[in-house]
């Protein structure tokens, strides 16, 4: 039987028997799975948990009760030192004080060589014996003539030549007494006595060194008033007068509060720095007070009566934002975090002051400053030890 050619290629043309994926039920179950995926999508979704809030050590601030007063870098000083320096040349042979030692009034701290000196006084003397002959002489001569005078037996001229030769004797005694004293001076200069009670600060000779006179071999820093030293900038020299008060602290000794006088104030700026140098004289400094130790110095001026308040808080606390610093502010009710910039004033060793940026009663975050981000919910908690963070 031969087939027919024109029904065989209507046969092979039609769609549903070329692909089954052409097929229109075969449209219908890709839709259908389509929609099937993404139904278990949303319902995986929606059964996930958000995360907890991640918890972190916090407190709340509260203003230290007055105005933020500049605070400046000084130290410790007497308000007495001088160096210490032998009045002639020679070469130490002996040091009886070192670094760091007390003297008394009279004690001898350094030696040089007396073996030349020691002739010089000796030479001096040996004249001041010959002059004292000279003059015991010139005497005797004077009082025969006078006696002889008085009888006519010498000339007026040979009274007056004995004269003469008694006065020229006298002087010379009195040269050689001065000599004298001024060969005894030289070697008691060889020895550097000390004129004051004190601490010496600073050794700039040793012994067998050659040095010249005035040379300084030791600092004497007397006993007495303690003075705190510190540079203070043009801004905060117009306001401050002889006088004013200023509270001092060590960073040796923490939690302490000593008041000083402003004494001195420079006249005119170091040509470097462009600071003016400040004098003050610390009240009632007691024994672990000592010399060299840092200080900050915080004028109390009275404008800053009604400036803003300052926030001590710790240092772990402080971040930065960008070249600023800043800190973290939880904000209630959700807890959110926010970092706010901040102006610091004053920096110590475990705590930082805040002049603005900060209110009453607001929430900041502690410790774990740089794992938290803007816009994060935390769980506030306190810290477990909280003299860790006192100042």
């Amino acid at each position: 039987m031969r087939s027919h050619p024109g029904k065989s290629s209507k046969v092979a043309a039609s769609p549903l028997l070329s692909s089954p994926r052409h097929a229109p039920w075969w449209h219908a179950a890709n839709a259908l799975l389509v929609l099937g995926v993404a139904a278990l999508g949303a319902c995986g979704k929606r059964n996930e948990a958000p995360p907890p809030p991640r918890p972190v050590v916090t407190m709340i601030v509260h203003p230290d009760g007055g105005g933020v007063s500049p605070v400046y870098p000084g130290d410790i000083q007497a308000r007495y030192a001088t160096p210490l320096s032998f009045r002639v040349n020679g070469k130490i042979i002996e040091r009886s004080v070192r670094l760091g030692d007390s003297v008394k009034p009279g004690q001898t701290l350094a030696r040089l060589d007396p073996a030349d000196f020691e002739k010089n006084a000796a030479s001096a003397q040996a004249q001041l014996d010959a002059a004292q002959h000279r003059l015991v002489f010139a005497k005797q001569q004077l009082d025969r003539d006078i006696a002889q005078s008085a009888a006519n037996l010498v000339a007026r001229a040979q009274l007056e030549q004995t004269q003469d030769a008694y006065a020229s004797a006298a002087a010379q005694r009195e040269a050689a007494q001065q000599q004298l004293a001024l060969s005894s001076n030289q070697l008691r200069y060889t020895r550097i006595v000390a004129d004051h009670a004190g601490v010496i600060t600073a050794e700039n000779a040793d012994t067998g060194q050659n040095v010249q006179a005035g040379q300084p071999v030791y600092q004497l820093a007397w006993t007495g008033d303690v003075d705190v030293v510190c540079d203070l900038p043009e801004r905060a020299v117009a306001a401050l007068h002889t006088g004013d008060a200023a509270q001092v602290t060590l960073g040796a000794l923490p939690g302490r509060h000593y008041t000083a006088r402003l004494r001195e104030l420079a006249a005119a700026a170091d040509p470097q720095s462009r600071t003016w140098r400040a004098r003050l004289t610390l009240e009632h400094p007691d024994a672990d007070v000592r010399l060299g130790m840092t200080a900050n110095v915080a004028f109390a001026a009275p404008s800053e009566a009604n400036g803003p308040p300052a926030f001590t808080v710790p240092s772990t606390a402080l971040f930065h934002d960008g070249a600023a610093p800043a800190v973290w502010v939880v904000h209630a009710p959700d807890n959110v975090l926010q970092l706010r910039r901040v102006s610091v004033t004053r920096y110590d060793a475990r705590t930082i002051t805040v002049a603005q940026g900060l209110r009453d009663g607001e929430t900041i975050v502690l410790q774990g400053v740089h794992t938290v981000h803007a816009g994060e919910q935390v769980h506030p908690i306190a810290p477990l030890h909280p003299e860790d963070f006192a100042s």
